[in-house]
């Protein structure tokens, strides 16, 4: 954590980490950009081709966020809940320093060229030590119980009547007048659930404390390629066979695996409108990877990516990703922004990075706290994938067992750090 609390001191910057997961198609174990030379900060409308323009200009690295309601851009559609964290929907800055670290290395880049001095105060850096406010029992919901039973209801009626075939529910927790130090609770988060695609990321004021188990899109040369989340089982760390039971249950359930499939045909026909035509194949179907606290099924769908497509219609063509969406996407996003009663903003958006080759990586943010320091805002959403099957009792108490993870890891933040 050397290398973060040296990160932390900047106004501006973005670590992400793969907690040492080795998964297929992994590249860098852990990366962080601090520091500010240049940046590009836009709502939607014009936003992603900005984003070309920017990254065309400076040929350099890259780190930022996609916000969820970039779909106002793609897709005609509106968002006009409340928003009380506020990060912009499009955020790119070029930094002062990027800093990889690999198994048995350090890369330090830095634009004044004094790597050594850097490497010697992140050595030496003495982390800072905040305390927390403690009244975290005030954490609230959108949504009464009866009230989300009744939206489950109404959307299994959409799903009766055709309008769509699944829909990822989502609803915010919150608390206000909250003074945190997001730095301890990322830690927190990481010494819980330490995930493959987790990050810490600062724009002023605004900050995220994410731990996502979730590729969205990565390209290396002329390969693209997505790792949707649909499917999760329980751990059971202290007994080994129901442990097992529990994996075996969760590979060969037919609920689990229609919504995986579904959410495969949509990634399938996001890549096609990008790729060359038959390059388009699913690497793997419905893979189960065990996690900290839980098992999740995963799939890997990639193609090759035409030459001509450009970084904006990468994103345009993929963005927001279908498992956060549902099927078909236009119609459920517009059903999101009906039911549910807040902006998502930048959670089930996106935190990544761009090479100066092109190359990007960006993960799905879920799992993810958010806070707006100034106004001294905490919010965090919990959500899952409503069919026409679902129980709309069961789907709520499963909000309540992610957001429970949460609050737990919020009053371990109640100590120096």
């Amino acid at each position: 954590m050397q290398m973060l609390n040296w990160g932390n001191r900047f106004n501006i910057c973005c670590f992400l980490d793969n907690h040492n997961y080795h998964l297929s198609h992994n590249s860098i174990e852990c990366v962080l950009a601090a520091g500010l030379t240049d940046k590009i900060e836009l709502p939607a409308g014009e936003a992603l081709t900005q984003l070309s323009a920017f990254f065309s200009q400076h040929r350099d690295w890259l780190f930022g966020h996609l916000s969820y309601d970039l779909k106002n851009e793609i897709e005609t559609l509106s968002s006009s809940h409340a928003d009380g964290i506020e990060f912009p929907d499009l955020f790119f800055f070029v930094p002062q320093y990027v800093i990889q670290l690999g198994d048995s290395s350090v890369h330090i880049g830095s634009v004044n060229n004094d790597h050594e001095k850097i490497f010697k105060e992140i050595i030496e850096v003495e982390p800072a030590r905040r305390k927390s406010n403690s009244a975290f029992s005030n954490v609230n919901s959108r949504y009464s119980k009866q009230e989300y039973i009744e939206v489950v209801e109404n959307l299994r009626q959409h799903i009766r009547r055709g309008d769509c075939y699944e829909i990822n529910l989502c609803q915010e927790f919150f608390a206000d007048d909250i003074s945190i130090d997001p730095l301890g609770l990322y830690i927190s988060l990481s010494k819980a659930s330490p995930n493959p695609f987790s990050g810490y990321y600062r724009i002023a004021d605004r900050y995220l404390a994410c731990m996502s188990p979730e590729r969205y899109l990565k390209k290396v040369a002329n390969r693209i390629l997505s790792q949707p989340i649909k499917g999760t089982a329980r751990r059971n760390i202290n007994d080994p066979e129901l442990d097992n039971v529990n994996v075996n249950t969760l590979r060969s359930s037919e609920k689990e695996r229609a919504e995986n499939i579904m959410v495969v045909d949509l990634v399938r026909n996001d890549l096609s409108r990008i790729c060359v035509e038959g390059t388009v194949v699913v690497d793997e179907l419905c893979g189960i990877y065990t996690f900290p606290q839980v098992h999740q099924m995963i799939s890997t769908i990639s193609g090759e990516l035409r030459k001509d497509v450009t970084l904006t219609e990468a994103i345009r063509a993929t963005f927001p990703m279908g498992s956060m969406t549902g099927a078909p996407k236009r119609k459920v996003m517009e059903l999101i922004e009906r039911y549910e009663r807040s902006k998502r903003g930048l959670f089930s958006g996106s935190i990544g990075y761009i090479t100066p080759e092109g190359d990007f990586d960006f993960n799905v943010v879920i799992r993810s706290v958010l806070y707006n320091a100034s106004t001294k805002y905490l919010s965090f959403h919990t959500g899952s994938a409503i069919t026409f099957g679902s129980d709309p009792e069961r789907e709520y108490e499963e909000c309540l067992l992610k957001a429970a993870a949460i609050k737990k890891a919020l009053a371990e933040t109640n100590t120096f750090h």
